[in-house]
C-alpha cells in the first residue's frame, strides 16, 4: 500500500463509486441512458463504498450471486476500467471465475401474430413502425429514426446510419414495405412521433399491444429473429442477411438464425439437380415447403 500510494495518493480511498461515476463521463445518448440505469442496480451497494485496492474476489462473488445478467456484463466493464486506468494492480475477479453470461431465451415473432397486432393497432404511426419491423428486420431505434431522406424514391431503396454499427446501403425496398413508405411523410422522419421518445417507451407501448392479444414472449427485438428466421427459411444467401442484420460474425447470425424450420439440402440433391439442369436447360428451384432441390 505504501508502495502505490507513492505514485497514486487517492489510492487508499478511491471506492468504487467512483469507478461508476467516472466512466459514465464519456458516454452519451442511449449509451449513457443504459449505464445511468444499470447504476441503479441494488447489488452494487454491496462494493459502492469498498476501497478498490480493499476488494476481495469473494466480494465479487457474493455480488453476481445476488445480482442479474446485466449486474454481470457491467461488473466486468468497471473492472476492466479500473484496471486500464492502472487503479487496480490486478484483476479482483479473473475473468474466467466471472459465471458465464446467460440471457434469457428469445424468439420470433410469428406472421401470425404480427398480423393481429397490425388488425388490432389502431395507430396509423404505430402500425406503420411494426410493418416496417417486419420486412426490414432493423432495430427498433434504427427503424423509429428512419427519414425520407434516406429513401432512394426512384429506385425503391434505402440507405442509412445504423446506430451501433456500420451503415446500411443500397438495399431494396419490397412491395409492401414500399406501400407503407408511401404513407409516411415525403421530408424529415417517417415516424415524427415514436423518433423522439425511449427505446423503453416503445417497447413499453408495444408490450402493452400483446399483452392485450394474449401474446407472451415476443418484444420488439423479436422482429429480427423473425427476419433473420424467415431469411433462414427461404434460402436467402447469409451473407445478404448479415448484411441487413447488421452483423459482421456469421455466429452472430446463425444465433439469430437457429430456430429455422428447413434444413439444408444435402451436395447429393443439389448435384443430381444440377446434372438435370444441364441435361433440360432449365434451372434449379428449391422447393419451398421441403428446401429439395428442383429443375424446373
Amino acid at each position: 500500500m505504501v508502495y502505490l500510494s507513492a505514485t497514486d495518493p487517492d489510492v487508499a480511498t478511491r471506492t468504487w463509486r467512483v469507478v461508476m461515476d467516472e466512466i459514465i463521463k464519456d458516454k452519451k445518448g442511449a449509451t449513457l441512458k443504459r449505464y445511468q440505469t444499470a447504476l441503479k442496480d441494488p447489488a452494487f451497494e454491496l462494493i459502492e463504498d469498498k476501497v478498490l485496492v480493499e476488494t476481495q474476489a469473494t466480494d465479487f462473488l457474493d455480488l453476481l450471486r445476488g445480482g442479474t445478467v446485466s449486474t454481470n456484463m457491467y461488473l466486468r466493464r468497471f473492472q476492466n476500467f479500473a484496471v486500464d486506468m492502472d487503479w487496480l494492480p490486478k484483476r479482483v475477479l479473473p475473468k474466467r471465475l466471472f459465471p458465464k453470461v446467460q440471457y434469457k431465451d428469445q424468439r420470433a415473432i410469428t406472421r401470425d401474430e404480427h398480423q393481429r397486432i397490425l388488425k388490432r393497432e389502431g395507430n396509423p404511426e404505430r402500425r406503420d413502425f411494426y410493418e416496417l419491423c417486419w420486412n426490414f428486420g432493423g432495430s427498433q431505434s434504427d427503424i423509429a429514426s428512419l427519414r425520407a431522406e434516406d429513401l432512394d424514391y426512384v429506385r425503391r431503396g434505402f440507405s442509412y446510419e445504423r446506430m451501433k454499427n456500420s451503415s446500411l446501403s443500397g438495399c431494396r425496398i419490397g412491395p409492401k414495405a414500399w406501400e407503407v413508405i408511401l404513407r409516411r411523410p415525403k421530408t424529415g422522419p417517417l415516424l415524427p412521433y415514436l423518433i423522439n421518445i425511449r427505446e423503453g417507451h416503445r417497447a413499453t407501448e408495444f408490450n402493452q399491444r400483446c399483452v392485450g392479444l394474449g401474446i407472451h414472449g415476443v418484444t420488439l427485438h423479436s422482429y429480427r429473429y423473425a427476419w433473420a428466421e424467415r431469411s433462414a427459411d427461404n434460402t436467402y444467401p447469409e451473407r445478404s442477411a448479415q448484411r441487413v442484420l447488421g452483423q459482421n460474425s456469421k455466429m452472430v447470425h446463425r444465433a439469430y438464425a437457429k430456430k429455422a424450420r428447413k434444413e439444408l439440402p444435402s451436395l447429393e440433391e443439389y448435384e443430381e439437380a444440377t446434372r438435370q439442369a444441364d441435361e433440360s436447360g432449365k434451372m434449379i428451384r428449391l422447393d419451398m415447403e421441403t428446401s429439395i432441390p428442383k429443375v424446373g
